[in-house]
């Protein structure tokens, strides 16, 4: 991890619908959360997106914004699940 840096990993997967990325993408940047990464793709109507943000400047501690994110996701019709950086390399080392 760089110095400085409080990086977590964000997954949104539901059926697609108009602004998905703009409401996710605004509450991060009304929240200081920087997206440093992302990736998105749509398979026969499922939107799926992948994104690295560094939580350094946040508003909030990381425990408000996940439940948070969690909340926005049952607004909009999607699964959101905010993880620490650390803790998915961890789950996902062989």
């Amino acid at each position: 991890m760089e110095t400085g840096m409080d990086k977590a990993i964000i997954t949104v997967v539901g059926k697609d619908t108009v602004g998905i990325i703009a409401r996710v993408c605004t509450y991060l940047a009304d929240n200081g959360v920087n997206v440093l990464d992302i990736s998105q793709t749509i398979v026969s109507g499922y939107f799926n997106m992948m994104m690295i943000v560094d939580m350094s400047a946040a508003a909030k501690p990381f425990a408000d914004i996940s439940a948070e994110m969690d909340e926005l996701g049952v607004v909009i019709g999607v699964s959101i699940k905010c993880q620490r950086e650390e803790i998915f390399q961890k789950m996902h080392r062989i």
